[in-house]
């Protein structure tokens, strides 16, 4: 469905964003998504307002941040923010899912598909993985399967409003259908690897697929 300047990509119901009693959680946990799958997965309460999780927030300096784009790809390229907001923009209506428990219905961001970086970047056929970098050393790692999906956006709004600095400004990753460590924040490079190379949660104990349909919150290798 096109929208004026962009798509508008639905992901859930729209419109939603009040605080949820226990029987209205069971009610929408009941609910099943376009993919047969529950609208709240398992182990899940939903809340009314997205939760800052911390992290060492970056450089609030909009004129020189740039986004790198690295790796596996036959163009390189270097995205300040006026170059990022000129690419074709969608407009996501999506619910999120925090490894510690809540889910945000309905949540809406602006921003751009993944797919139109891996487009303009070239990336090669040993491209595998999606390797976000973010502010201070901080990682997380995707598929590039995953990355290919409609939903996973490059976020620079949030609710019509340029993306706050608790929640990861200028520019954040968003990756619905997986735990929300997975969406970095402070977002200042992508680089697509041959290989897959766990990210700071990962590395720390936590699941490195974070399907929370499966409730896979922890590496139980």
């Amino acid at each position: 469905m096109k929208a004026a300047g962009g798509t508008l990509v639905g992901i859930g119901l729209p419109g939603i964003f009040v605080k949820l009693l226990d029987s209205e959680n069971r009610a929408f946990a009941a609910q099943l998504r376009p993919d047969g799958r529950p609208r709240i997965p398992p182990g899940q309460h939903a809340v009314r307002a997205l939760t800052p999780m911390g992290g060492i927030a970056g450089p609030q300096d909009m004129a020189n941040w740039k986004l790198q784009v690295s790796g596996e790809v036959d163009n390189p390229l270097s995205l300040n923010i006026r170059g990022l907001k000129q690419l074709f923009q969608v407009d996501l209506t999506c619910d999120v899912h925090c490894v510690t428990g809540w889910t945000l219905l309905d949540s809406k961001w602006r921003g751009i598909q993944v797919t139109e970086i891996m487009d303009l970047a070239k990336i090669k056929k040993s491209a595998r993985f999606v390797i976000f970098e973010a502010h201070a050393g901080y990682t997380s790692n995707i598929s590039i399967s995953e990355a290919g999906k409609q939903n996973v956006i490059l976020a620079h709004r949030f609710f019509g409003n340029e993306l706050s600095r608790e929640h990861g400004a200028p520019v954040r990753a968003l990756v619905p259908d997986r735990y929300f460590y997975k969406s970095a924040k402070w977002l200042q490079g992508i680089r697509f690897s041959a290989i897959d190379e766990p990210g700071y949660y990962e590395r720390g104990g936590w699941s490195n697929s974070a399907d929370p349909w499966k409730e896979e919150r922890f590496d139980e290798s």
